[in-house]
């Protein structure tokens, strides 16, 4: 079920409780969960025959399944979904402010350099949470627009021309707005250089050394009306020259704890564990971009982490995992990407605070 299906179902306080408990068991047991079980667990002081009636109802709405005619039940993708959404209440706070902690402690000794910090991360992260931490390392300063100029042309054209700080240059040619009207009026040439030099002035305060991500930020309205009908042309250029330098290049990505899900029973079947493995250290060419941009499904009020649960992964090794990650920044630019890996059945609470921390930290750390 699809994460905007699990969001149309309308759950009663009850169906909240009891589906909330059922995630929590399971996390806990790996065990199907029964409704005695949740009745002996869980202060409901209801009957275990209400609880059963309850998750019947979830499994009817896709939130929870049985992997066996007598067994109990275990969440769906979807209900982890709901439940990560929309049932993990308690503030992850200060699990943030332990796993920093943790981090500032693990790596306040020694010069790192900036791999070695981040190594040293990713096995500091997968120890606490007990899954596989991914980080990427920082892409190298991204190239930043340097010179911005108008050059008019013969027959009412104009060439705009960037060149960027690491010498690129990009440029276009575009008819000049309303020539074919104003081609008789007297200075017509005399005055659209005018408006070429003011518009090249103003690009050039506005947006040299900006990250090209601010080009799509670009006004023209306080030039006046002449320089205005210039906008259309020149936006488009700059947004699809922003667009162009928004596709991050790949840099490797630092694994941990691989270990660490032998432990857990979903990969006992070898097959599953070596198609994982196979991922991540064979394909990370496809990995690279899910975690880099992976923020598909934003899950909390922050809305700065994301997750991405089992069949919401788009590459098929994955759709029996969960993917937590989150973007580190370097000033207000994202650099890199600190996720986790593990099974869906994860400690969803955990998981989040401990990657919200990591990148806070990094942040930190390059700022």
């Amino acid at each position: 079920m699809s994460q905007a299906h699990s969001q149309r179902v309308i759950l009663s306080h009850r169906h909240e409780q009891v589906l909330k408990a059922t995630v929590q068991h399971y996390i806990a047991t790996a065990e199907p969960v029964g409704s005695k079980a949740i009745a002996q667990g869980y202060d409901f002081s209801v009957s275990p025959a209400t609880i059963r009636n309850a998750m019947g109802w979830l499994e009817k709405e896709g939130l929870l399944y049985q992997p066996h005619v007598s067994a109990g039940r275990v969440p769906s993708d979807s209900g982890y979904r709901t439940y990560v959404d929309r049932l993990i209440t308690s503030p992850l706070t200060p699990q943030s402010q332990r796993m920093g902690q943790t981090l500032s402690q693990g790596l306040s000794a020694g010069n790192w350099s900036t791999e070695a910090l981040l190594r040293r991360t990713s096995q500091v992260l997968s120890t606490v949470s007990g899954y596989i931490a991914l980080v990427t390392l920082p892409q190298h300063g991204g190239a930043r627009p340097k010179h911005f100029q108008l050059v008019p042309m013969e027959s009412g054209r104009a060439m705009l021309v960037v060149v960027t700080d690491n010498y690129q240059t990009h440029s276009t040619v575009f008819d000049v707005p309303g020539w074919d009207e104003e081609a008789q009026m007297p200075d017509l040439e005399d005055r659209i250089q005018r408006e070429l030099e003011a518009i090249s002035n103003f690009l050039n305060h506005q947006l040299r050394s900006q990250p090209f991500s601010q080009l799509h930020n670009l006004d023209l309205q306080e030039l006046g009306e002449s320089c205005e009908r210039y906008s259309d042309t020149i936006c488009s250029f700059l947004i699809a020259l922003a667009e162009s330098h928004r596709v991050p290049h790949l840099t490797q990505i630092l694994i941990s704890g691989i270990s660490e899900i032998l432990q857990q029973p979903e990969f006992n079947e070898l097959a599953q564990l070596q198609t994982v493995i196979h991922l991540l250290e064979e394909e990370q060419d496809l990995l690279w971009p899910v975690i880099f941009e992976g923020n598909g499904s934003p899950i909390d009020q922050r809305e700065r982490v994301s997750v991405r649960i089992g069949a919401e992964n788009s590459l098929e090794p994955m759709q029996a995992c969960t993917l937590v990650s989150a973007l580190y920044h370097c000033g207000d630019e994202p650099v890199g990407s600190v996720g986790l890996l593990g099974p869906t059945r994860m400690d969803y609470g955990v998981a989040i605070a401990s990657v919200e921390a990591t990148a806070d930290y990094l942040s930190d750390v390059l700022r």
